[in-house]
């Protein structure tokens, strides 16, 4: 059983048309909606895009049983204004995630986007995570930690206590915040390399405050394996070990869980042994920006799972756990 983690809605063209004139009208129209039939649904989840293969076939090919599908984060626009269009958009797409789990119910498990409008307070997008676990039945929410999209204003880091009612609310829903960071309107960061950097920072902004002794039961799961943190482990573990009687870094880190969405097996075999096996939950993000042709292999990189497969000092039980075990136990399948 293959569960991965980290995956993103394959939506009908309908939900991108209605984010263009969100934003061409800046939602002075009002709000409107998404119409499209569930056969548009369907047939979304089978198109071929930019990828080898359309999502349910990519799937079969990869021998890939069940994903968590999240919004695309690059699409999801926090920094718009006014900050109305923010959140119907995120609530339309929700809306799209939800159909989909309900037409490929075996296939497909919701989990949210936040709408997050930039320089807002976290309360604002509290309803919608409300709304996407007690009615629309997903297993967490997507957290940005940059709701400014990288356009010069920095957001509170992720031990600040503007999170805090944020993390209250997943503590009492008993539900996972996968941090993920958005868009990037810095012509110098990609939106790629702006979702790497925006992990590290929310990993040490974590690990170097008091969020987890205020929220002992907060279920907080990082993309990208973590972004650089376990490559550069040593450097943090250093500075920690020059405080008396504090923690080791690689020891606090093992407060959050990280995803496999790595496209080499070396990066893997860093961020297992760095983490441990029962902190990496089986990630892909397929189809996305791995799925692309790697030369040396003839697969697509986003075919992760050969590559824990050919890490000969993992045994078949921990491989289970990263495979399918671990995923259930965090998100409660």
């Amino acid at each position: 059983m293959i569960i991965d983690c980290h995956a993103h809605v394959s939506a009908p063209t309908e939900l991108w048309a209605y984010k263009a004139n969100l934003l061409a009208a800046r939602g002075s129209h009002g709000r409107g909606g998404v119409q499209v039939s569930d056969d548009e649904i369907r047939a979304a989840a089978n198109e071929k895009g930019p990828w080898p293969y359309g999502h349910l076939d990519y799937l079969k090919h990869i021998h890939t049983d069940l994903q968590l599908i999240s919004p695309r984060p690059f699409q999801m626009m926090n920094s718009e204004t006014p900050t109305r269009i923010v959140e119907w958009f995120t609530e339309e797409t929700n809306n799209i995630i939800y159909r989909q789990t309900q037409i490929f119910p075996d296939t497909f498990i919701g989990v949210g986007g936040l709408p997050q409008p930039a320089g807002l307070p976290v309360e604002t997008s509290i309803p919608e995570l409300e709304r996407c676990i007690n009615e629309l039945g997903f297993k967490g929410v997507l957290i940005n930690p940059d709701p400014y999209e990288n356009r010069g204003t920095k957001a509170p880091p992720m031990g600040d206590r503007y999170w805090y009612p944020l993390y209250e609310k997943l503590c009492e829903l008993d539900v996972v915040g996968h941090i993920h960071s958005t868009g990037s309107l810095c012509p110098r960061e990609s939106y790629s390399l702006h979702f790497i950097v925006e992990e590290t920072i929310a990993v040490i902004g974590l690990l170097n405050s008091n969020v987890f002794r205020d929220f002992p039961d907060l279920k907080i799961l990082v993309s990208h394996g973590g972004g650089a943190v376990p490559y550069q482990a040593g450097r943090f573990e250093a500075q920690s070990l020059r405080v008396k009687g504090g923690p080791r870094f690689t020891d606090t880190m093992r407060k959050l869980y990280y995803d496999t969405v790595l496209y080499t097996r070396e990066a893997l075999e860093l961020l297992i042994k760095t983490v441990g096996v029962d902190h990496c939950l089986f990630g892909a993000e397929c189809p996305g920006v791995g799925s692309v042709i790697d030369p040396d292999t003839g697969r697509t990189m986003d075919d992760v799972a050969p590559n824990i497969h050919s890490l000969e000092w993992l045994t078949a039980e921990e491989k289970s756990r990263i495979f399918s075990e671990n995923t259930r136990k965090l998100f409660k399948l």
